[in-house]
């Protein structure tokens, strides 16, 4: 058993943030309560001065495996992942092979249980990501598929998304979208306006992530689909959504921001480069402060770190040819802190909803709140405490636009089923 004493108990589903100790036995919470006695043999954590909050939840992570391991593999995710205060990762299909048989499912679960956390998957909509044909989205579903995307590709052939959105209306899991027309872009990564002017470049027009958002909506509202609208950048795009929901109460359809597109705009590009250049690219200031108010308003119901590493030598390479992307998992909940919990836009308790309660419902896995009885994942986190970002990370990659930058809240320990996963040897 394992009693964690004199914290603030956070739970997002019932509200409650309160003081408190939290008692494990096994993978769960046995009790919650205001003071409890430590039974025999019991292993004391003493929280003075922390935060307890559900093992947060990632429903966007690239780990390159199987294929691309020289970036990143499920071991180093899961490790990042940990120390970054999440216990439930999502991983997206664009490996090499992409995860669009049963085969590739298996493999990714069977090394995901050599990890400490809970590492889960998607399938891939179409076949080898090419959009012609749909996979065989029940068989993946069986193999342990939660739900499906192409991320990385625009589904671009419309009959096809609808009716991969019908189908996984009929096997009740997500259907995820990268929304980016390449009709609009010219040289992506980097938003056409300021930015690309900067470089002398085509840049990403604002126009491919509203346009395809538009498109989508109008298809989720014909089949009842569950959609997520994946690292949402636009202001347009969280006003499609929100009149969406407003239009048509009950629509299953929801968004991602990232904690970059949250803390960043393009200024960044300009500032960093390739350790800044990411699909969809960072936007302006108005961008920036609409999706804040669409996660203040609930319009975006997500937080998701798309976390997307790089080998140093890709990320060195003319801005025109690096690969697109950040890693994200190591600093999600400290830049989020500052970003939102600092200047009071949320409060951890809403915080802990967006980046655990509601990530976990959409894939309906039974995490990301703490009850008596519920799963003992947790993340015990001070949010007061400051620490600069350093330039080693237990991803196999570096490449942050917050290398160097001060943030508040550091993660002291990651308990997933029962078990610390992650102690912070620093504090």
């Amino acid at each position: 058993m394992l009693l964690i004493q004199n914290v603030t108990v956070i739970d997002p589903r019932s509200g409650m943030q309160t003081p408190g100790d939290i008692l494990i036995a096994g993978d769960k919470i046995q009790k919650i309560a205001p003071v409890i006695a430590p039974p025999e043999g019991t292993d004391i954590l003493d929280g003075s001065g922390l935060c307890a909050g559900p093992g947060l939840v990632d429903v966007h992570v690239h780990f390159r495996d199987p294929g691309l391991t020289y970036k990143e593999d499920i071991l180093t995710g899961a490790a990042a992942a940990a120390a970054g205060g999440f216990t439930t990762v999502v991983m997206m299909a664009n490996t090499k092979p992409p995860i669009d048989s049963v085969e590739t499912v298996r493999y990714v679960l069977n090394k995901g249980k050599e990890t400490g956390i809970h590492v889960e998957t998607c399938g891939t909509v179409t076949v080898g990501m090419q959009g012609k044909k749909l996979t065989d989205m029940s068989a993946l579903k069986e193999a342990g598929a939660v739900g499906f995307t192409d991320d990385g590709v625009p589904t671009m052939d419309e009959k096809l998304a609808l009716k991969a959105m019908a189908e996984t209306a009929g096997l009740h899991v997500p259907i995820s979208f990268h929304e980016e027309n390449p009709a609009f872009i010219s040289d992506n990564g980097v938003n056409r306006g300021k930015a690309s002017e900067h470089f002398g470049i085509g840049g990403s027009d604002r126009q491919a992530e509203i346009s395809m958002i538009e498109r989508d909506i109008e298809l989720a509202v014909q089949t009842g689909c569950c959609m997520d609208v994946q690292h949402i950048s636009t202001k347009e795009g969280v006003d499609f959504i929100r009149r969406a929901r407003e239009e048509h109460p009950g629509i299953d359809i929801h968004a991602e921001a990232t904690p970059h597109h949250i803390a960043l705009t393009e200024e960044a590009v300009i500032e960093h480069g390739t350790l800044a250049k990411m699909n969809p690219p960072l936007r302006t200031m108005a961008d920036r402060l609409a999706i804040i108010e669409g996660l203040v308003d609930g319009t975006i119901d997500l937080i998701a770190t798309d976390h997307a590493p790089h080998s140093a030598e890709e990320k060195a390479k003319p801005l025109t040819e690096a690969p697109s992307g950040i890693i994200g998992l190591e600093t999600a909940l400290a830049v989020c802190v500052t970003e939102l919990v600092e200047p009071h836009y949320l409060t951890i308790c809403q915080l802990m909803e967006k980046m655990a309660y509601n990530p976990a419902r959409m894939y309906h896995l039974d995490r990301g709140y703490l009850a008596e009885g519920g799963p003992a994942d947790i993340v015990l986190f001070d949010p007061a405490q400051s620490f600069v970002v350093g330039e080693h990370f237990h991803s196999k990659a570096v490449n942050s636009p917050f290398i160097g930058q001060e943030l508040m809240g550091v993660v002291r320990y990651t308990i997933c089923d029962g078990k610390i996963v992650y102690e912070n040897p620093a504090f």
